[in-house]
């Protein structure tokens, strides 16, 4: 049987989508305050049969760059950046499939709050909400939020795995199926007797309560996560239910995709059912020499300090410090294209420019694809065919341009393969997403245990 195709569109709620090209005559992506251009993008999606769109999120300016968040605030990097919750209600309106995943951070954030505002969004999507679950990595965000500077990665996935703890508790845990009755001749809108305060008391976090919201479509939203370091690996392997993945080869892709599902597995959870959506940035062309032309056009436009920033809170790296040799290592890392070996090729005495060097970057560091139709759908094919991925994370270069030419010519041509849904299924946005079942958190799954659990004590303090 053809493996179904997966896409997600990835987006940030800000006028800039890749460095420089908001100077694009055709870019849109600057409309991002008026809520009509959200609307229309949302029509555009579904009309793709994409199965979700994911927002990026980020709490601190991008500040490593030349030591300041000048270069950011100039290049429109991330920022202005607004928040892209309130604009999913709007968006979930004017469609009835597709999915919404919204990027919250467990470091900045409290569990109780969170949970309210998941639940109340999956009640307004009828199910469609998904929770990018991020433990946020900038040292801005952290002096923003009154520290001193960021705690390291294992405690933030420690105070992760603790927020989400809670979280489970609340959606899961605190309100029985039947709790409310609606009944009007009694005057009984909800049984008390089966609303539960939950008491979770963690290393980080402490929450005594009854949660807000009575139970929504998922009830836990469909837990998305994107870390790929270690402790995020290994927190993925715990918690998501979908990866997003931002590497630069297939072979990096596949050696995170089976070391992730090795680990859920002896979570015991079972592996297949973690799906996985590498980044794809597509530049379609109705043949490859239309495409290669529409990759030459956007270059024109790709902005180097803005390529810089974006890389130093990646990498952590002033590249107005670092000298082109480390320049060059990260390059021939992240070159998906092989632009450097035909560089070398055509020129193999030649010393490369920063600027040069840059462009193997103009797009972000995941997988570029320059072509028509056919050749799109064939790369597409084969990375998951090689990779195990379940799907793609679609990026624009210019929004929504390239994601529209993407819709109109690619996903034709994986209908026609069987690859890309021409029609949705029912339920939820975990239903459509896995396959079925009764759109709730499996019971494999380590969320319903540690409800499970809670409910559990529950029943033994009141025996």
């Amino acid at each position: 049987m053809t493996k179904r195709i997966r896409l997600n569109a990835t987006t940030v709620n800000g006028p800039t989508v890749s460095p420089g090209l908001w100077r694009h005559p055709e870019e849109q992506a600057a409309r991002y305050r008026d809520l009509s251009y959200w609307r229309d993008f949302a029509r555009l999606l579904e009309a793709g049969r994409f199965d979700a769109i994911f927002f990026a999120d980020m709490l601190g300016a991008y500040d490593v760059y030349r030591g300041s968040a000048a270069p950011a605030l100039e290049q429109g990097i991330q920022i202005p950046l607004n928040d892209p919750r309130y604009m999913i209600p709007a968006m979930a309106a004017v469609t009835t499939h597709l999915g919404f995943a919204v990027t919250m951070s467990t470091t900045y954030e409290l569990p109780f709050p969170v949970a309210r505002q998941l639940s109340t969004l999956d009640h307004l999507t009828e199910g469609r909400i998904g929770w990018n679950i991020v433990t946020s990595n900038l040292d801005s965000a952290a002096k923003a939020f009154g520290l001193k500077e960021q705690f390291d990665p294992h405690e933030r996935y420690a105070r992760g795995d603790d927020f989400v703890a809670a979280t489970y508790k609340l959606w899961e845990a605190s309100w029985d199926e039947d709790a409310l009755l609606l009944d009007k001749a009694q005057r009984r809108y909800a049984d008390p007797a089966r609303i539960h305060d939950i008491h979770h008391h963690g290393p980080f976090f402490d929450v005594d309560g009854v949660h807000l919201v009575d139970p929504s479509p998922q009830r836990t939203p469909f837990l998305f996560q994107a870390g790929s370091s270690e402790p995020g690996r290994q927190f993925a392997a715990r918690h998501a239910e979908a990866v997003f993945l931002n590497t630069p080869t297939a072979a990096a892709t596949k050696f995170i995709i089976d070391d992730i599902r090795r680990r859920a597995e002896a979570f015991g959870r079972d592996p297949a059912s973690v799906l996985f959506f590498p980044k794809l940035t597509p530049i379609v062309g109705v043949t490859d020499a239309d495409a290669e032309a529409r990759y030459q056009d956007f270059v024109r436009y790709s902005s180097t300090p803005g390529i810089f920033t974006l890389l130093g809170a990646w990498t952590g790296l002033d590249f107005d410090r670092v000298g082109e040799d480390k320049l060059l290592q990260i390059a021939e890392k992240a070159d998906t294209r092989g632009l450097l070996e035909s560089l070398r090729r055509s020129d193999p005495d030649r010393k490369w420019s920063t600027d040069e060097l840059a462009q193997v970057f103009a797009f972000g560091t995941s997988a570029l694809t320059i072509g028509g139709p056919q050749r799109i759908a064939d790369w597409m094919e084969e990375f998951i065919e090689f990779t195990g991925a379940d799907g793609f994370n679609v990026a624009a270069v210019i929004q929504p341009g390239t994601i529209a030419s993407f819709i109109e010519l690619v996903v034709p041509e994986l209908q026609a393969r069987g690859r890309v849904q021409k029609n949705y299924g029912e339920g939820t946005l975990r239903q459509k997403l896995s396959g079925g079942g009764d759109g709730r958190l499996r019971l494999d799954h380590p969320g319903r245990q540690i409800a499970l659990a809670e409910i559990r004590q529950r029943e033994i303090t009141h025996a």
